[in-house]
């Protein structure tokens, strides 16, 4: 009898872990006849099963309070009538979206999605409504000088003017050096996480090929003086203070000894 029930739990185990070699990376849901679909037909099922739990059918937003479901915790999400192509080709390219917890701050997994699910998911958000484009950023016609200035203006202070990234309050700004150009530019009109969009007005086109242009040039962008292994701006500024207490207590220590000598 003992023999048999070991059998059978090992069959068990087998087809358990079948099913779960099955089962689609990071809890995607694919339809069965994914390569058979049109784009837009692709686009319209891959939302039904990994977007509407949180934004809605039809992208309209969710307003119901968090539920735990099969993907992770699904929450409220805001409506993508307006968030156009460039919104989606930027969290979907990332692998930000879908999101286990809406309450974390998105990871990037490139492995999500394939590039035709990323155009056809693209493609179906763009219909819901007005928005944005993808974006066509041109570094070349940009000025590494310029870009030197709007990026330390802009966003050194939570990417570091060597663009390595850091820990802000509540957040880790990634590093960005080695990111495309054309996610640059979308991060830049977006603004995800905790991040500010900007506007055209804010940073032109113009601006905005200088900023990229400046980001991934070849230079080490170490120009400022010490690097400190480029932790962040927070750390940096910590050893900062550091620094300046020990010239503080030294500076204590000399006029003390030179008063006793008086």
């Amino acid at each position: 009898m003992s023999a048999r029930w070991t059998l059978l739990a090992v069959v068990l185990a087998l087809l358990l872990a079948a099913v779960a070699v099955a089962q689609p990376p990071n809890g995607i849901i694919r339809p069965e006849n994914e390569s058979s679909l049109r784009p837009l037909e692709l686009g319209a099922q891959l939302f039904a099963g990994n977007c509407a739990s949180c934004h809605g059918s039809g992208g309209r937003g969710v307003i119901s309070p968090p539920q735990h479901g099969a993907g992770g915790i699904k929450g409220q999400g805001p409506p993508l009538t307006g968030a156009g192509a460039q919104a989606a080709d930027f969290y979907l390219r990332t692998g930000y979206m879908p999101l286990g917890n809406a309450k974390n701050q998105p990871e990037p997994d490139r492995r999500l999605w394939d590039p035709r699910e990323i155009r056809a998911l693209t493609a179906y958000v763009a219909r819901l409504g007005t928005g944005e484009p993808i974006p066509h950023p041109d570094p070349g016609a940009g000025s590494v000088a310029e870009g030197l200035q709007l990026f330390t203006e802009h966003c050194a202070g939570c990417h570091q003017v060597a663009a390595q990234g850091g820990v802000v309050t509540g957040a880790r700004a990634p590093a960005i050096e080695h990111v495309p150009a054309v996610e640059i530019a979308e991060a830049v009109r977006v603004g995800p996480f905790v991040m500010p969009s900007f506007s055209k007005q804010q940073i032109s086109d113009r601006e905005l090929n200088s900023i990229i242009a400046y980001v991934k040039t070849d230079d080490t962008h170490d120009q400022g003086g010490w690097g400190i292994g480029r932790v962040g701006p927070i750390p940096e500024g910590m050893v900062t203070w550091l620094l300046a207490a020990v010239v503080l207590v030294a500076l204590c220590v000399v006029v003390g000894t030179r008063l006793k000598r008086e």
